[in-house]
């Protein structure tokens, strides 16, 4: 069997080498951006081969696939989704797992996306207010407080900014901040020419955060485990927000601050945005889906936004616990035979995800690029652990250099927490930028301490969301918006109250 993964980075590493482990012996080729030295070796060691091609261009990919003639096309990342390039290999006559570019709108604007939820009354929604223009941006974060202002498309998980607005004698300070921030995130999505809004500002909720990750073949949903991503830069959630610095995942299908029945209302909010979705769009979902969710005191399980397409580096925490055949579930899936397809995984284990990146990133790429990389795989393998690499590549002189983002995500398996960490803490001491470049990771991520932090705050969380569903308040906020009152229309304006 031949597959063609689309894609540059640690999260198409990931699904090579969970693909790599089907009995049905694939041969993989990959089509990426760049050389990336994980993704060509394992693709020339399954029988396959590497090529570099630009990703979000739909003929040159329809030509690699004509050339390789593969059974199956799995499109990893979100940008050539968004380009159209899922639809043009279906038209084709490929059979595809990941998402057509209308379903792939509910990632990319995420305007629509909380439109739709409002629209089809979905739980776990948030209030909120888009912006087409800087005019109106500037003239309502004025007075908007405690919110938080994102994008309005998807921009690799960049931009957004939590503004906490609770200090009455700092007000006047804290507007202007939020108006230079506005300014400066509008001037950076102007260049996206595929959406109309351009920012978004939400309600500010508290919590903690996970992501409900699915496989869908546009009818049946198969859930995977609950995962926490941490997206912010540095330990104990400080520093700007990235594509995520790390991810822990189990004992079993739930972390260890969510309850199962909190899992099954997350998935169950998942399978109706999908649904949502198919009748808004007129097409069914066939790829992954997932929600980032957070559990709050408003509605319990809450929803931050959407992946059409499985996380990164969410994805990476399945590799040490997954038993099935994983090439088996994404055939089924991209064919409509997903129902009765089964997910194993060891029940008693955990694995933590820990990212390694070079000093500027998010904020500074150019700084953080062109930088050689050593990475001493046979240390990290006697560890414990699996090196899946990122944004790096192979040049023609032999040597690794950084390309602005992760380096390298080091995956461990375990059988709790604390073995798990140990293990990733040894492991990220084999990544070296060897020109003296400084990098960083996260110490905190997977740590029992930080584990038991969050169990602390999802008990506070959980008291307050079940004793406001014993009152019929689930998802009830009031918000005053300067000049018009207590609420507005929520598919048009900032949102009100809300209906459970």
């Amino acid at each position: 069997m031949k597959v063609l993964v689309l894609g540059s980075g640690g999260r198409e590493h990931a699904i090579v080498k969970l693909i790599m482990r089907s009995t049905a012996r694939p041969r993989v080729y990959v089509a990426m951006d760049y050389r990336n030295p994980g993704l060509e070796r394992d693709s020339v060691n399954s029988g396959g081969r590497a090529y570099v091609v630009n990703t979000v261009d739909a003929n040159s990919i329809a030509k690699v696939a004509e050339e390789v003639a593969p059974d199956l096309i799995v499109v990893g990342p979100e940008e050539p989704q968004f380009a159209g390039v899922s639809d043009l290999l279906r038209d084709r006559g490929f059979t595809v797992f990941g998402a057509s570019s209308r379903c792939a709108e509910v990632e990319r604007s995420k305007a629509f996306a909380r439109m739709l939820m409002w629209k089809y009354e979905i739980p776990g929604r948030l209030n909120f207010k888009a912006f087409r223009s800087i005019e109106e941006a500037r003239k309502f974060i004025e007075f908007a407080g405690d919110v938080v202002v994102k994008p309005a498309r998807q921009a690799g998980g960049k931009g957004v900014k939590v503004l906490r607005d609770t200090q009455a004698y700092l007000s006047r300070d804290r507007a202007a901040v939020k108006r230079t921030y506005v300014e400066k995130l509008y001037t950076e999505m102007e260049r996206y020419r595929d959406i109309d809004y351009k920012i978004l500002v939400e309600q500010r909720v508290e919590g903690v955060e996970y992501t409900v990750q699915v496989v869908t073949d546009g009818s049946y949903v198969l859930p995977l485990p609950a995962v926490q991503d941490h997206p912010h830069a540095y330990s104990y959630d400080i520093g700007p927000e990235t594509g995520g610095m790390g991810s822990i995942l189990g004992p079993g299908v739930v972390l260890p601050f969510l309850t199962i029945d909190e899992y099954k209302k997350s998935v169950e909010i998942v399978k109706q945005v999908l649904d949502a979705l198919s009748k808004e769009v007129g097409e069914s979902f066939i790829g992954a889906f997932a929600g980032q969710m957070m559990l709050t005191g408003l509605w319990g399980p809450t929803v931050i936004e959407f992946y059409s397409r499985f996380g990164d580096p969410e994805i990476s925490n399945l590799i040490p616990v997954i038993t099935s055949d994983f090439l088996e579930v994404l055939e089924r899936a991209a064919v409509g035979k997903l129902a009765g397809a089964g997910l194993n995984i060891e029940m008693d284990m955990v694995s933590v995800v820990k990212a390694v990146a070079p000093a500027g990133y998010p904020d500074d790429r150019a700084a953080a690029s062109n930088h050689r990389v050593a990475v001493d795989e046979a240390s990290i393998r006697k560890v414990g652990c699996e090196v899946l690499y990122a944004s790096i590549e192979l040049r023609s002189d032999g040597v690794l250099y950084t390309k602005g983002s992760r380096i390298v995500e080091i995956v461990c398996g375990g059988r709790d927490y604390e073995d798990a960490y140990r293990k990733a803490e040894r492991a990220v001491q084999y990544v070296e930028i060897l020109d003296g470049w400084p990098q960083f990771y996260r110490s905190d991520i997977g740590s029992p301490e930080l584990v038991r932090e969050r169990c602390r705050v999802a008990e506070r969380m959980r008291r307050v969301y079940t004793s406001r569903a014993k009152r019929g308040m689930l998802g009830q906020m009031l918000v005053w918006v300067p000049g018009e009152g207590v609420f507005e229309n929520p598919l048009t304006g900032f949102v009100g109250v809300s209906k459970p």
